[in-house]
C-alpha cells in the first residue's frame, strides 16, 4: 500500500490541504505509471538541509530541496527534504503565492524519484513543464 508521509521539522501552519496534497503526489505516481511505497516529505529549515547538503552531497549552500531515491525495487521509496525558508524567499522572488511554490517543489522532488532530470536546459525545460502540468491540476481539483 502506498504511503505519503509529511513530517514538519519546521512548521507550515498556512499548508491547509494535507490530505489533497498527498492525494496529488499518488496521482502524480500514477499518471507517470510510477508504483509508489512510501514516500516521506520533511519540512525543514535551512542550516538542518545544508547539513544534509554537505554531509551526502558535499555541497556547501542553501537549497531549496533534496531528494533521495531510496528504492530497492520498481517500487519508489524516496525522501524528499524541503526547505521552507528557501520556498518563502522564492515565493517572494518568483512572485507567486507560498502554498504554490511549495506545491511545485514537492512535484519537482516526486518527478525526480520518477526519472526525470533538471541538469541539462533540454531536462530543465521538461522538468518545469511536468511541474506546471501538475500545478495546474492539482489546483482545479483543490478550487471545485
Amino acid at each position: 500500500m502506498a504511503t505519503v508521509r509529511l513530517y514538519e521539522l519546521t512548521p507550515v501552519p498556512w499548508l491547509v490541504n494535507r490530505k489533497d496534497l498527498k492525494s496529488a503526489v499518488l496521482e502524480l505516481f500514477d499518471i507517470e505509471q510510477q508504483s509508489i511505497h512510501d514516500l516521506n516529505i520533511i519540512f525543514c529549515d535551512d542550516e538542518f538541509l545544508l547539513t544534509i547538503n554537505k554531509e551526502f552531497l558535499q555541497h556547501d549552500d542553501f537549497t531549496d530541496i533534496i531528494t533521495f531515491d531510496l528504492s530497492e525495487t520498481e517500487e519508489v521509496k524516496g525522501e524528499i527534504y524541503i526547505s521552507i525558508p528557501r520556498i518563502l524567499e522564492n515565493a517572494v522572488w518568483q512572485n507567486v503565492h507560498k502554498t504554490e511554490e511549495l506545491q511545485r517543489v514537492i512535484f519537482h522532488g516526486c518527478l525526480h524519484l520518477c526519472g526525470y532530470k533538471d541538469k541539462l536546459k533540454n531536462d530543465l525545460s521538461l522538468m518545469r513543464k511536468k511541474e506546471e502540468e501538475y500545478l495546474k491540476r492539482y489546483s482545479s481539483r483543490s478550487s471545485t
